[in-house]
């Protein structure tokens, strides 16, 4: 038994002051032995998943044991937002630390640059977090979705295994590491289209898997990264695990697929329609993804898939989890869960995500370092994903915050962390520029389609179903500031501006279409004109 676990044990039977006294001088202990001890730093990201998806954070709902081990094993941050609640443009602020309005991304696109912006990301950005590490004396290893442009970037790990959704050539499919491990190792799956369930007209429909539950994306990376943890090598690791799910299609494997009655899951919660779709992305990706019509017990349906694949990547989440364990060096070791946003799972007549409702852009954000923080904590800090390269890059010993704020030194010394927290997506000076605040215990939210404004207390109305904008002008118009400043901080950003006030278009309905999501490294295009 380790000296920690000893003492540990030791603690438990005695009384209560003295047990928290020799906490204390151990934490202390502890951290001291570990200044100049680098620790591993591991982040596992899921996508797509709700803040409110995990048990031991008051969901008692859900059976979510291992990243409930989680958040007894550090600090849990309850209020953690992306501030582009999308794929691409959230994944890039995590590999650089920036906010969109220097990396220019601001959705699923690739960038819109002002003149004499550099083309290269690393250039506009600095170094992407893996290649920093690694330039720290970190070995590195990247496993799962990266949704990066071009796909098969170079991040700057020594290991980097793909497992992207979509294959837009056989030349992708060929390269890609999960559907690779599938073709060599398990032939037999090999002529499936998609091996994550299907899309297109299903991504709200209720699926299996067509995996068993071994032979997933999600056990394909788990089973990486335990490889990746457990090799031998005398440097300090940095590890980046993504796991695709859960998002949609909602195709848990079995026995994961039945694990929830649909008729224990509440219906979505929705407020008025005038309020929940001002924001007329919600209407378009509605139809996008065929969910314009979504009924209560359909809902009910997708939410008890939705849980069975967050509990089915928690499952997987605890193999990780034991290799970590298994290290002599488990306690000197940082480990940060989170996702890239949201789903709004019905929640405000929408799903999907790229809206700035809580269940869209609050995401999950633990992060512990046992030898060095405090354990079963919550802190309500406003914090993002730009905090997560201060977290890795402080642990290694050259802490850069970037556009982010010191986050283990608030936790350990009391650092101030941010009052104001600025959300961006979409390009500004268009029509479906939007931008959020969070301030205190308000909400803000800008669209400057139809110049629609919204204002939501949190504390009162944590389902944000009071619009309170003209009730509030004062506090509108503060945090309208607030957004106005943040904005004219930047030549890209600024965009979004008319003159010293945020720019607004009127109130237009985009044509809608549907996204249609074949394989094409099977030359599947669309449905056929005819059967």
């Amino acid at each position: 038994m380790s000296d920690t676990m000893s003492r540990r044990t030791f603690i438990r039977g005695m009384g209560a002051a003295a047990a928290s006294a020799l906490a204390g001088r151990a934490h202390a202990q502890t951290r001291e032995a570990t200044v100049g001890n680098r620790p591993n730093v591991l982040f596992i990201m899921t996508d797509q998943q709700r803040a409110d998806t995990i048990a031991a954070l008051g969901n008692d709902r859900i059976y979510t044991p291992n990243l409930d081990r989680l958040v007894r094993r550090g600090v849990s941050f309850t209020n953690a937002y992306t501030t582009c609640p999308v794929c691409v443009a959230a994944r890039l602020t995590i590999r650089t630390g920036r906010q969109p309005r220097r990396t220019g991304v601001y959705g699923n696109s690739p960038p819109t640059l002002v003149d004499g912006e550099p083309l290269a990301p690393e250039e506009r950005c600095g170094p992407y977090l893996a290649r920093t590490m690694r330039g720290l004396g970190y070995r590195t290893f990247g496993i799962g979705k990266f949704h990066s442009m071009p796909w098969d970037e170079d991040l700057g790990y020594d290991t980097q295994l793909h497992s992207e959704e979509l294959y837009g050539s056989p030349d992708q499919r060929g390269r890609d590491a999960y559907a690779a491990f599938v073709a060599r190792e398990h032939p037999e799956y090999d002529f499936i289209e998609g091996l994550m369930g299907e899309r297109t007209e299903m991504y709200y429909m209720p699926q299996m898997s067509p995996m068993p539950k071994e032979c997933t994306v999600e056990a394909w990376a788990a089973d990486r990264a335990v490889e990746s943890i457990g090799a031998d090598d005398d440097r300090p690791y940095f590890g980046f695990v993504s796991f695709v799910g859960p998002h949609p299609p909602l195709a848990p494997p079995i026995p994961f697929n039945r694990m929830y009655d649909p008729d224990r899951m509440p219906n979505p919660i929705r407020g008025d329609r005038d309020t929940d779709l001002a924001d007329e992305q919600i209407r378009w990706m509605n139809y996008a993804i065929w969910a314009e019509d979504i009924n209560d017990p359909h809902a009910r349906v997708l939410r008890a898939r939705y849980y069975g694949e967050v509990s089915y990547i928690d499952w997987c989440l605890g193999r990780i989890l034991d290799a970590v364990d298994a290290r002599s060096d488990a306690d000197n070791t940082v480990i940060c869960f989170f996702s890239d946003h949201g789903d709004h799972l019905g929640d405000h007549h929408a799903w999907q995500k790229e809206s700035y409702f809580e269940q869209s852009c609050r995401i999950p954000y633990l992060v512990s370092w046992p030898a060095r923080l405090p354990q079963d904590t919550r802190r309500a800090d406003l914090v993002c994903h730009s905090d997560l390269f201060g977290i890795a890059t402080g642990a290694a010993g050259a802490r850069d915050t970037r556009d982010g704020v010191d986050l283990l030194g608030a936790i350990e010394d009391g650092a101030p962390t941010r009052e104001t927290l600025v959300g961006t997506y979409s390009d500004p000076g268009t029509p479906e520029f939007k931008t959020m605040v969070r301030h205190g215990h308000w909400k803000y939210i800008y669209m400057a389609n139809g110049a629609r404004e919204q204002l939501f207390d949190l504390a009162e109305d944590p389902g944000e179903l009071r619009e309170l904008s003209a009730r509030h002008r004062s506090t509108t118009r503060r945090l309208r500031e607030l957004a106005v400043d943040y904005l004219a901080g930047s030549p890209n950003s600024a965009r979004a501006l008319d003159g010293a006030d945020l720019l607004g278009f009127p109130p237009t309905e985009r044509p809608l279409q549907r996204i249609y999501q074949f394989d094409y490294s099977r030359g599947v295009r669309g449905f056929p004109e005819s059967p």
